[in-house]
């Protein structure tokens, strides 16, 4: 289950939240000086105790270098942000409305992600799964939908529609009752990325 994250989890990654022009949407040129970097609190990374399974690949590993994040909205969706921690676990910031941004006070390799904060279902940022800070890449973090095929546009559909308890009433093939069923989930889907990325060091 996700955890939301606590008062002192956003002196971890302070920021705060503001409308976006018609100009940046088109051209994502938002200058704000955000947080200064003394505003992000150091936090130790936990290391596993002794009988502690491994931690998963994606996840954060220190705190040593801050950098100011912008998240910003561009998807007709409510955002929420998910700080992927220490554990590898997924803490929820709040939610970002449509059309607005966040300026976020975070460190370098600290991986993020976005999802639609109704359903659940994953958003793209930058064009990615994650959002992994460099300062290479620039800090915007641009946030949008994905493009879905006609059947997962479907089945989002239908969930919005149908109640859970009546997908197996629907005359459509039992495989498409499953997949209905198949809730979308930040925790399945992180644990598919940790499957990709450790079958990627392998090869």
């Amino acid at each position: 289950q996700i955890r939301q994250a606590q008062v002192e989890d956003e002196d971890a990654h302070p920021g705060h939240v503001f409308a976006l022009s018609p100009e940046d949407k088109q051209q994502g040129g938002v200058e704000d000086g955000g947080p200064d970097e003394d505003d992000a609190e150091e936090i130790p990374a936990p290391m596993p105790q002794e009988g502690e399974h491994s931690l998963p690949l994606v996840r954060s590993l220190n705190s040593h270098v801050a950098i100011s994040a912008l998240f910003r909205n561009l998807s007709p969706r409510v955002v929420r942000p998910l700080w992927i921690d220490y554990r590898g676990e997924p803490r929820a910031y709040v939610d970002l409305q449509p059309g607005t941004g966040r300026e976020m006070a975070t460190f370098i390799g600290h991986p993020w992600m976005f999802r639609d904060a109704i359903s659940d279902e994953p958003l793209n940022v930058n064009g990615k799964e994650l959002f992994l800070p460099k300062p290479a890449e620039g800090r915007n973090a641009d946030i949008n939908l994905p493009v879905y095929s006609l059947k997962d546009r479907a089945l989002q559909v239908i969930r919005r529609l149908v109640r859970a308890e009546d997908y197996r009433r629907l005359e459509i093939a039992r495989c498409l009752h499953e997949e209905l069923e198949d809730q979308p989930s930040v925790l399945k889907d992180l644990h598919r990325i940790n499957q990709r990325v450790e079958q990627q060091l392998l090869e």
